[in-house]
């Protein structure tokens, strides 16, 4: 991830000039564009100028993601002399058949800190949990950390379940109290995989999506995304980040300027134990058409921010993946890939009718 956390509430994240970076005595900054960015990185995510690491990669990664629905490694030919990968480079998940997410580590990056959780009854259209959780490349052990979160809210989640006969009244109210017990679970496993002498304290942010019939609840903490992108008319992005890149468009600055800048990712609240603030933002949308729920880290939207084009995007890879979840979460992972892949890519998708 290409993160950085903005130093300061969470409101007011600083003026835009100012240039964040990781926290710690010895961090880096890119000597081009001044943002903050990893010891063992090659290259600076906020400008793409190549960077002379100045630290080992730290190797570690949590274990093989475990069933939640159907976890499978997905395994790539290293090149020659090149240590094995592991497994949680490039991992898929299948819980039902309209469900799906891919995990990716991209391309330039040196391990996936990305983590995908998704849940789903196998009636399609019935009932899905889509969780992504982008770990900040500037604080340590976020790729464990991440992973822990985004399954401990996936588990909060689909345990929560309509019951009752007002619970369909009640359900938007239900399943916001749900994303608060989500967020705070998933704060939790990162706060308990981060060393209690960490300088760089594990952080992540935090997307989330369910999918009941014709509802899509989401929430958001940082700025991994939910979208709704119906196969025909006006598509949506339901989430709202927490970045100083969001500040900025709220000024009138113009997206691509503002996601383009030196500060476009440096966000203002996310996951951690150094975090003020992880109250997620929250909503629900009716859904009267045919299309995809799409929860995504930066990794893909980096190349396809805007609702309208991402949209397009879904709708000519799903054409080609014949309309198979799995097939498209993959194909969205390659495309960006296609593109540079200079984050880590997470794409977890449910099918709407």
């Amino acid at each position: 991830m290409s993160d950085s956390l903005q130093a300061g509430a969470p409101s007011s994240p600083g003026p835009a000039g100012a240039a964040p970076g990781p926290k710690g005595p010895t961090a880096p900054r890119c000597p081009s564009c001044g943002a903050g960015v990893p010891l063992a990185e090659r290259f600076c995510e906020a400008c793409g100028a190549p960077l002379t690491p100045t630290a080992d990669v730290v190797t570690g990664s949590p274990s093989r993601p475990g069933r939640a629905g159907a976890v499978e490694p997905v395994g790539r030919v290293a090149d020659a002399g090149a240590p094995a990968l592991s497994p949680r480079d490039h991992y898929v998940e299948q819980p039902a058949s309209w469900v799906a997410a891919c995990c990716d580590k991209g391309i330039r990056h040196q391990r996936n800190e990305d983590a995908t959780a998704v849940a789903a009854e196998e009636l399609p259209g019935s009932r899905a949990v889509l969780v992504v959780c982008d770990g900040v490349s500037t604080s340590t052990d976020s790729d464990v950390a991440a992973l822990a979160g985004a399954r401990a809210a996936r588990d909060v989640l689909a345990g929560n379940r309509p019951s009752g006969p007002g619970a369909g009244a009640s359900r938007p109210v239900a399943l916001a109290q749900a994303f608060a017990a989500a967020t705070a679970q998933a704060n939790a496993a990162v706060v308990a995989n981060t060393a209690v002498d960490s300088e760089n304290a594990a952080s992540c942010t935090f997307a989330a999506a369910v999918v009941e019939g014709d509802l899509v609840a989401f929430a958001n903490v940082g700025d991994s995304r939910v979208y709704w992108l119906p196969d025909a008319g006006e598509p949506a992005e339901l989430s709202l980040d927490d970045s100083v890149a969001q500040v900025r468009m709220a000024m009138g600055v113009a997206r691509e300027e503002a996601e383009n800048g030196p500060q476009a990712h440096a966000i203002t609240k996310w996951l951690g134990r150094d975090s003020p603030d992880t109250t997620p933002r929250t909503g629900t949308l009716e859904l009267t058409t045919p299309g995809w729920v799409l929860v995504c880290s930066d990794g893909l939207w980096n190349y396809a921010s805007a609702a309208p084009v991402l949209q397009a995007l879904v709708t000519r890879l799903a054409a080609e993946a014949g309309g198979r979840p799995l097939a498209l979460a993959q194909a969205l992972v390659s495309w960006a890939n296609a593109r540079g892949g200079r984050d880590n890519i997470s794409a977890a998708l449910a099918r709407h009718r």
